[in-house]
């Protein structure tokens, strides 16, 4: 019974839906003490940006989750998606699992899309000897989806100790592969609507009192909450349909190279399909095109807290000056380094185990670098205003 509820901590924990929930701690729940943080990123993820592979970047850091939420065998694990790699919690019960998941999702980077994918996992009982903790809240985004706040430093500390070369899991041999169900980047890149799609991280700097740090994420939030819808990248009617070739062919190397030409054609069958009953106003069985457009919306996941805040938005000029401002005050006075990279459009990469449900998953990027361009800032002291 107790391994029993130990496996359900997330689906327990109680919802916040406003997102400046993210900066009061009493949201926040500590991990149980025998779960396991899964850490992975991308070595030299600034290199393949910089050569232009935003697409599989992305790919690369959503089929971590994709390929444990597979393996275990449900959806309702806390993960996090950043960019260029991701973080995933999980119990015990799911620890060989994922294991299996993490080896086989590297083999897949590097045959699949040319990327090293690092692995780790990192128990929490270590997270809090070295005296830091995992703490995980629940935002609601929609009625049918929430995604995972982390707090506490450990996730922070799992992948600093993964760079370090240590919790690593190794790669799988030749011939494995993650299951990868679901994982799609079939949307065009999102144009900003207002003035520039902006990726922002803002971490705490260490050794500091975590009051001033959580006056500055509300007020980061509060103005870019000035914003239509928030500072959304995505309009409230859905993104404009379309497929992206770059995304249908990486979507296709997901399988076996056996099933590869099925898939392409399910995915051109699918896209088709999709965008005629759109064109002509019309449904097919459960499948509503209009409201799947509304929920891709509604479930995307443009801001989150990760140790720190994570924003991606579409913002006018001044607002954006005003958020500058903001955390510029902030770096000077100790409270936070801060990365921040402006671009013109946002991509999506999704996680779809159907379209008949509700649940799917939606993630949020910068199209030309995004969070991995804005973390690699953080390297660089901040001047002094």
């Amino acid at each position: 019974m107790a391994q029993m509820q130990s496996d359900r901590f997330f689906s327990t924990l109680p919802v916040f839906t406003a997102f400046e929930g993210v900066a009061d701690a009493e949201n926040y729940r500590p991990l149980p003490i025998d779960w396991w943080i899964a850490s992975a990123d991308i070595v030299d993820s600034t290199g393949a940006i910089d050569a232009g592979r935003y697409k599989a970047v992305n790919m690369a850091g959503a089929s971590v989750i994709s390929a444990v939420l597979n393996a275990v065998g449900h959806f309702d694990l806390p993960f996090v998606f950043g960019g260029d790699g991701a973080l995933v919690a999980l119990p015990p019960s799911a620890l060989v699992a994922t294991t299996s998941a993490l080896a086989a999702v590297q083999l897949y980077a590097r045959e699949e899309l040319d990327l090293h994918l690092r692995a780790a996992l990192v128990p929490v009982s270590d997270i809090r000897v070295a005296g830091l903790d995992v703490r995980v809240a629940r935002f609601q985004v929609s009625q049918d989806v929430s995604y995972a706040m982390f707090a506490g430093g450990g996730g922070a500390w799992a992948e600093k100790e993964m760079k370090a070369g240590r919790y690593l899991v190794a790669p799988a041999p030749a011939g494995a592969r993650p299951d990868l169900t679901g994982l799609s980047c079939r949307w065009n890149p999102i144009a900003s609507r207002h003035g520039a799609i902006v990726s922002i991280i803002a971490v705490p700097c260490p050794g500091q009192e975590a009051g001033p740090f959580a006056m500055l994420v509300a007020d980061i939030v509060a103005l870019a909450s000035g914003e239509e819808r928030e500072g959304h990248p995505v309009p409230a009617e859905g993104p404009t349909l379309g497929l992206n070739r770059e995304g249908l062919e990486t979507e296709v190397r997901t399988v076996d190279k056996s099933g590869r030409l099925r898939q392409r054609g399910r995915i051109l069958v699918e896209a088709a399909l999709t965008y005629g009953l759109a064109k002509l106003g019309m449904t097919l069985g459960r499948f509503d095109p209009k409201i799947y457009r509304q929920d891709v919306a509604s479930n995307s996941d443009f801001r989150k807290f990760d140790d720190g805040l994570k924003m991606t938005i579409d913002i006018e000029a001044a607002r954006l000056a005003s958020i500058e401002a903001r955390l510029d005050r902030a770096a000077s006075e100790g409270v936070c380094r801060y990365g921040l990279h402006r671009q013109d459009e946002a991509l999506m990469t999704c996680i779809v185990p159907t379209a008949l449900s509700r649940d799917h998953m939606h993630f949020i990027d910068g199209a030309n670098g995004g969070y991995a361009m804005a973390a690699s800032q953080l390297k660089a002291p901040m001047p002094a205003v």
